[in-house]
Formats: C-alpha cells, sequence, structure tokens
C-alpha cells in the first residue's frame, strides 16, 4: 500500500490497496476499481473532522473508484443511491459523508436516482464521463477568444436506428425504445421530454417523461452531484439523458403495469413549482414553454 499527498496536502491511498483487487476496466487510461469504503482510500481521519464523523463516514462505500493512470490515486469515488427524504437520518449521513471525503480531499460523483443502479449503468457512465473530459481536454481552446468546440454531447452521428442525430445522448437508445412501443400501439406518444436544471449550491437535477396513456406519464427525476469533480460536459444535461436512461429501464416493464405514473395535470403543476424557484437556480429557469396550456 502506497500513501500520497495531494496538492493541499490531505493523504489519500493509491490502489490497489495491500491484498488487493485488480481493477474492474481500464477507460482513457484511468484503471476502475469495484466498491471500496472510505477509510480503504484515505489514510486516517482528515483534520477538522471529529472521532465521530471519520468512524461513521468511514464505513460508507462508493461504488466504482476511478483512479488517476500516472500516480493510482482516486481521481473520483462514484456512486448510485436513492434520494434521501428532506431531514431524514439518511440525508444527515449522507451529508456527513459528503464532508468528510471533502475534507480529505477526494472527489465524489454523486448519482441519485430510485431506478439506476451502479451494477447495470455505473461502468458506462464513467466510460462516458472518462470520454467527455478526455474530450474537453483534447479540443480546449488554447486562445479563449477562439471560437468554442463543439461539445461532446452535441457531436452528430449515425443512431442505433440509423437516424443521424446526438451519438453521446445516453437517453439514444430509450427514445428509440419508445417510438417502437408507439408504433406498436404501446404507448400513447413516442417522444421523450426533460428539462433540467442546477441548484445554487446543490446538485444538477434531470427530469424525464414520456406518456404511456393518454394523460398519465411515467417520470424519472434524476440529480447529478460533483463534489470536487467535473464531469467534462454540463452536469445537468448529464442529469436530463440520465433521466431519459431510467426512464428506458422503466419501459422494459411496459406490459407489467406501470405502477406510479403521474398525470398530465399533475406533471404540469410540478413544472410549474419549479419555475417559481428559478431564483434558487444557476441560469434560472429555460424550460418555461413546458407551462404554456
Amino acid at each position: 500500500m502506497t500513501i500520497t499527498g495531494t496538492d493541499e496536502g490531505v493523504l489519500l491511498r493509491t490502489l490497489p490497496v495491500a491484498g488487493g483487487r485488480a481493477p474492474l476496466f481500464t477507460r482513457a487510461g484511468h484503471p476502475v476499481y469495484a466498491a471500496h469504503r472510505l477509510a480503504e482510500l484515505v489514510q486516517g481521519r482528515p483534520a477538522g473532522v471529529t472521532g465521530h464523523q471519520w468512524s461513521t463516514a468511514s464505513r460508507e462505500a462508493y461504488d466504482l473508484v476511478v483512479c488517476s493512470g500516472d500516480s493510482g490515486r482516486p481521481l473520483v469515488a462514484v456512486e448510485f443511491a436513492a434520494a434521501a427524504p428532506p431531514g431524514s437520518p439518511a440525508q444527515r449521513a449522507e451529508r456527513m459523508k459528503a464532508a468528510v471525503a471533502a475534507a480529505a480531499g477526494l472527489p465524489v460523483l454523486r448519482i441519485e436516482s430510485s431506478t439506476l443502479r451502479a451494477a447495470d449503468h455505473g461502468r458506462r457512465l464513467v466510460e462516458y464521463v472518462l470520454d467527455a473530459r478526455a474530450y474537453a481536454a483534447a479540443t480546449a481552446p488554447a486562445d479563449p477568444d477562439e471560437p468554442a468546440p463543439v461539445g461532446f454531447r452535441e457531436i452528430l452521428g449515425r443512431l442505433p436506428d440509423g437516424r443521424t442525430g446526438h451519438v453521446n445522448d445516453l437517453g439514444a437508445l430509450a427514445r428509440v425504445a419508445a417510438l417502437d412501443a408507439y408504433v406498436s400501439r404501446r404507448l400513447a406518444d413516442p417522444i421523450v421530454r426533460g428539462l433540467h436544471v442546477r441548484w445554487s449550491g446543490g446538485p444538477a437535477e434531470g427530469w424525464s417523461w414520456v406518456e404511456v396513456r393518454p394523460g398519465a406519464c411515467l417520470v424519472e427525476r434524476v440529480s447529478v452531484w460533483e463534489h470536487g469533480f467535473s464531469c467534462g460536459i454540463d452536469p445537468a444535461r448529464l442529469a436530463e439523458d440520465l433521466a431519459a436512461v431510467a426512464v428506458g429501464e422503466r419501459l422494459r416493464d411496459l406490459d407489467g403495469g406501470l405502477p406510479g405514473v403521474t398525470t398530465r395535470d399533475a406533471l404540469r403543476a410540478d413544472i410549474l413549482a419549479l419555475k417559481d424557484r428559478h431564483d434558487e437556480m444557476v441560469g434560472g429557469f429555460g424550460f418555461a414553454h413546458l407551462c404554456a396550456d
């Protein structure tokens, strides 16, 4: 086991730790490991963290750990979880874990979703984010006055159904599945719609929905937290695309009754309530057109 310091002097362990596990896969030169506890990634209690905070948070685990290909030090710890109810013990525990990771200098990418799971979606997300970061680094203009290059998410190419579209849209397969279900008369509308916002001092949040029956919508919401980490693309757009992925997962059970659908009127009311909080958002609310009658 090797201990190495960050630029801020916080000590992080290099992976694999003693007794080691091989990486699950490597992407863009970065080895990616399976679940590790916080204590396996950080050498000792960081300054400013109480003994209680450390003993509680150090037992918590992350689903995947991406390491630097050069140093072996954690580049980001990735976790998937359902959003904890406001004020709940689970939310307090998550905030403690995030605070300790921040004090240790450990970057974290947290995906909050009631549908997405690390086992099913973790590898694709990590590959996508690492590719986006590599693309952003390779295309960054040398001169700030140069025009910005086409963003990773906006690259056009051939989609799985043969059409031309955004090849780095994680929700592309879900959109194809919705269209196929509509053609076979299993959906009321073929379009997967969505919106995204960024909360000041909080996560990026994406919504996605499709009308499964007249007036009844299947709705998914995903939050993306970048703690000391950048995904290489707009995290709000990423959150919306991940919400579309979640819709696609739900469409797999289209013949099973789809519990938990939302009425179109209730969805519109939720969007109106979101719009009313525009002053809490970075850049405001850009989807007022969805509020029209």
